[in-house]
């Protein structure tokens, strides 16, 4: 059984995986900054965390929590994110600084927190979108987010070489409309081909096996195009 870190997991597909790996019998640490929906399903081997990724203080809080109770981390997904669908010319500096601290400044205080607790066994978990692809069909209004999510997939890359001799593998999956109430609150009345649930199985499974044939290596997750 593996040792699970998970951000973003207050709704859709963090909280999903939550129950998913928990009903797997994996320990997970789930972090958000609403901890108390996960909270309150009193999960298995499943603590939760009130964790606000874009807050510098608090990843100090983190890595001595870990030192205390979890000791090594398997598997590190980066699912938290901040969508903001505005057109450029509306979109606020503050908006778009806030895209960047939660999609990219965010994983990389994270995962530089985890790295230590990790084997060369280890796994993290990228999530981007398809929008971050370069060439891929890109949507008025996503300035901000897709252009964080084409940064977490240049940073995978990197990590992926920088530790390819001592681990942990590096990963990103690149995901197409998945419903969601993020998708929902930046997209009303868009219907998505997936479930979180159905993109939430997907990316335990990838997690807990896609380190043995891939790393540093963009995944597009998607059945329609875009």
């Amino acid at each position: 059984m593996k040792n699970v870190i998970i951000t973003g997991t207050s709704r859709g597909i963090g909280f999903e995986m939550v129950k998913l790996f928990s009903e797997a019998g994996h320990t997970v640490l789930a972090l958000s900054r609403n901890s108390k929906p996960v909270a309150a399903l009193n999960l298995k081997n499943v603590t939760a965390i009130d964790f606000d990724i874009a807050n510098e203080n608090e990843f100090s809080k983190l890595s001595h929590y870990l030192q205390l109770n979890m000791k090594s981390v398997d598997i590190l997904i980066n699912n938290a994110g901040y969508l903001v669908n505005k057109a450029f010319s509306e979109i606020t500096s503050e908006e778009f600084k806030k895209c960047y601290q939660v999609n990219v400044f965010g994983v990389v205080s994270l995962t530089k927190t985890v790295l230590p607790f990790m084997e060369k066994s280890g796994h993290v978990v990228n999530v981007s979108s398809m929008g971050g692809i370069q060439g891929s069909v890109k949507f008025p209004g996503l300035s901000a987010y897709s252009s964080s999510k084409g940064a977490v997939i240049t940073v995978t890359e990197l990590l992926a070489e920088e530790y390819k001799e001592t681990g942990p593998s590096f990963n990103v999956l690149a995901l197409g409309a998945v419903q969601t109430e993020m998708l929902a609150e930046a997209f009303p009345g868009f219907k998505a081909p997936l479930s979180a649930i159905e993109m939430g199985q997907y990316i335990m499974d990838f997690s807990l096996t896609g380190n043995k044939f891939y790393n540093g290596k963009i995944l597009q997750v998607s059945s329609t195009t875009p």
